[in-house]
């Protein structure tokens, strides 16, 4: 399966930057277009792992439940 690189926007907009088969060269792609966002954006850049785009979409947009609270 591979790993897509996504432009996250505000309202759930998604834009697919990459594709990669492995993950460090999508790490280290997302971590250099992360350094390239504007300060003030709202925008993320996520990597994530799926059989295909429609999945990789499904996912980025699902809302996930918080983790138990740990100790602070």
């Amino acid at each position: 399966m591979p790993y897509y690189i996504y432009r996250v926007k505000s309202f759930a907009g998604l834009q697919k930057l990459a594709e990669h088969g492995a993950f460090a060269p999508a790490s280290a792609q997302a971590k250099i277009l992360r350094t390239g966002l504007d300060a003030g954006t709202r925008d993320k850049i996520k990597v994530i792992f799926a059989e295909n785009e429609l999945q990789a979409e499904d996912l980025l947009c699902q809302v996930r439940e918080p983790g138990p609270p740990g100790e602070e």
